[in-house]
């Protein structure tokens, strides 16, 4: 597999969002790649998918960022652009914030959002009736 330079890539890892996923693959010798993929539901239209596979799938965009092999599949690209993936381990808080620039609408608590890709004019972002993950917004 050729990697992209870093100038293609879809997605960007912050260093402590490439340490922390390393040290959970490193938990589980089945997988070898990043999946970072948009799903529907949640209360703006979209929901964010992170998780660990053995590998890309044809048709996968596939780069490599801060050491950390990475694959989104061709319907979440566009979704996805740009955004950056950081992790955060505060006394209030831990784990994955996902920094979206084609995000119009989002939750409250950045769990679900509605996606300038598929921004139609007179589009209005769904009802907040919450996305569940308990922040109600």
């Amino acid at each position: 597999m050729e990697l992209q330079e870093r100038t293609d890539m879809l997605i960007s890892l912050t260093p402590a969002a490439a340490e922390k996923i390393r040290t959970l693959m490193a938990e589980d010798t089945d997988v070898s790649v990043l999946r970072v993929a948009v799903e529907g539901g949640g209360c703006s239209g979209f929901q964010y998918g992170l998780g660990f596979d053995r590998g890309a799938q044809e048709g996968d965009h596939e780069f490599e960022c801060e050491g950390v092999k990475v694959v989104v599949d061709p319907f979440s690209a566009p979704h996805l652009r740009g955004c950056s993936v950081d992790y955060l381990e505060t006394i209030q808080e831990s784990g994955f914030k996902i920094d979206n620039p084609n995000a119009v609408a989002s939750c409250g608590c950045g769990h679900s959002f509605q996606s300038a890709a598929d921004d139609e004019p007179g589009d209005a972002p769904a009802a907040a009736t919450g996305c569940g993950s308990g922040c109600s917004h």
